[in-house]
């Protein structure tokens, strides 16, 4: 059955190519503006603990739940638990929401790669580009639907030569070489950064407590609750946790490798690359607004703008060579949204192997990966034709109904029932099912089998029987609150302590404890 399904080349390519499906567009489009509308070195405080005493535990649990099954994250979950096998359809459901919208944004990547290489190669003063400023273009590039429908068309083509691959000769492959340019790009644009007048301002945004409020970047500290969620957020999409990836591909991992330092590793290096994101874009944001005349409180650092309008107005205002460095930040963005793509779509991928596998039959990946590119695509094309709600088409307008958060375009319908609920529900339960149904031996018993540490087992216990749920209960309320717009504060907590309370007392009833 391995030879079937494939398995990793080395633990440095599955080490590459996880760290590559952590850092993605939440890295580099979604860490620098959460931060930006959450207050900077709060949220950044906040991210990195739930990073450690959350993230990390989830991600060694799914790692452990896959590699111990050996299937996907369905049947993974259908294999070891009574009462939450269902939760398997939550981390199918998720990535392939996720996919409709990250497919669409890896697209207006790859168009403005294409804009910012070809200004360099030609200018714009010989009448080829009229105006190449942020605003105009993104705004011409929301209402050209059927263009934005081409660059994602061509983006999946990408994602599905890269798959149909497999794991050693697809996915593996890729990471190794994208990973390490991805970095070098990286750093090459945080030098461009800080060399810019005024970045140390934002700088101080990132690392001084309390200085986005004092220096009006903005005008109140939001609540902790809501830093909480946004961050909660963030880092479940950041590390591809609750969504099937990580089950899917410790389900390819030997038995021997060491599953607590390989979990640490991609934590620690998707956060890292997460700061040097914000490093990258907040300080070249706010260099940008400051020698343009404005105040601090008139700069975006919040939503889509921030990555396509500001960041490609910063690049603009650089001079001869602000285009190259727009066509190697936009290419490091790419980079990672297509590392991130190819991960999410192996979840579906691997469900149907596993199928084929089960049945005795060989998997025909090619075909596979096919029809799940053409699925994603379909409904990728609502989101590229909708532009953000500049269509006319988003769920609001065709159902004739209030315009909230969840409703507002297809991007951020699609995001909310995946980031918004599919995941933080995952994960609680999830923790719930790890630390009360089966127990944290069941973990920790696979997890021996690569290396053996009594600290980690004690924190393990702690995290995954209380903290996790808690943490996750809190996220979910303000997922809800934040997204649908439907529940006061008192009815948010009431709903989300009621789900908490009644799975814990379902997953703990009848089982014994260890």
């Amino acid at each position: 059955m391995e030879n079937k399904r494939g398995s990793w080349g080395s633990n440095i390519g599955f080490i590459l190519a996880a760290i590559g499906s952590a850092v993605g567009l939440g890295n580099i489009w979604g860490f620098p503006y959460k931060m930006g509308k959450s207050g900077g070195f709060t949220f950044l405080i906040i991210y990195v603990a739930l990073a450690v005493f959350v993230g990390l535990v989830i991600m060694v649990a799914e790692l452990a739940l896959g590699r111990k099954t050996g299937k996907g994250v369905v049947d993974s979950y259908r294999e070891v638990s009574k009462k939450f096998k269902w939760i398997g359809w939550l981390g199918i459901i998720a990535p392939f929401l996720i996919m409709s919208f990250y497919s669409v944004l890896g697209g207006y990547c790859l168009q403005y790669m294409m804009l910012n290489a070809a200004e360099f190669a030609f200018g714009v003063n010989n009448g080829i580009f009229a105006d190449v400023s942020g605003g105009t273009t993104f705004g011409a590039m929301l209402t050209s639907p059927w263009a934005c429908v081409f660059f994602t068309l061509f983006l999946m083509v990408l994602c599905y030569v890269i798959v149909k691959g497999g794991i050693s000769g697809g996915i593996e492959k890729f990471n190794k070489i994208g990973m390490p340019a991805l970095f070098v790009m990286l750093c090459i644009i945080i030098i461009r950064s800080l060399t810019l007048p005024n970045a140390v301002e934002g700088l101080k945004f990132m690392f001084v407590p309390g200085y986005a409020v004092n220096a009006g970047f903005i005008s109140e500290a939001p609540g902790f609750i809501s830093v909480l969620a946004t961050a909660g957020g963030q880092m479940f999409f950041s590390l591809s946790l609750a969504m099937g990836v990580m089950v899917t591909y410790g389900s390819y991992l030997g038995k021997s490798e060491n599953l607590v330092k390989n979990g640490g590793v991609i934590v620690f290096a998707d956060t890292l690359v997460a700061i040097l994101a914000g490093i990258a874009v907040i300080p070249a944001a706010v260099a940008n607004g400051i020698n343009k005349g404005m105040s601090v409180g008139e700069i975006t650092l919040g939503g889509p703008k921030l990555l396509f309008v500001t960041l490609q107005d910063v690049f603009a205002e650089m001079g001869t060579f602000g285009p190259l460095f727009g066509v190697i930040f936009y290419a490091l963005v790419l980079i990672a949204a297509i590392s991130s793509a190819i991960s999410l779509m192996e979840v579906c991928a691997t469900f149907f192997v596993d199928r084929a596998v089960d049945k005795g039959k060989e998997p025909n990946r090619m075909k596979i990966t096919f029809w799940i590119s053409i699925a994603i695509m379909a409904e990728a094309m609502l989101v590229a034709v909708c532009g953000l709600g500049e269509n006319g088409i988003a769920p609001a307008n065709l159902l004739g109904i209030e315009v909230k958060g969840w409703n507002d375009c297809w991007l951020d319908f699609m995001d909310c029932w995946s980031e918004g609920v599919a995941m933080p529900l995952g994960a609680m339960l999830c923790s719930l099912m790890i630390g009360w149904e089966l127990g944290p031996k069941f973990t920790l018993d696979e997890v021996h089998s690569g290396n053996k540490s009594a600290f980690f087992d004690k924190f393990f216990y702690i995290c995954i029987r209380f903290v996790c749920p808690i943490v996750m209960a809190f996220v979910l309320k303000g997922q809800i609150c934040d997204g649908f717009g439907l529940v006061g504060e008192a009815a948010g907590y009431i709903i989300s302590g009621v789900l908490l309370i009644g799975f814990w007392i379902f997953a703990a009833v009848g089982n014994k404890k260890d």
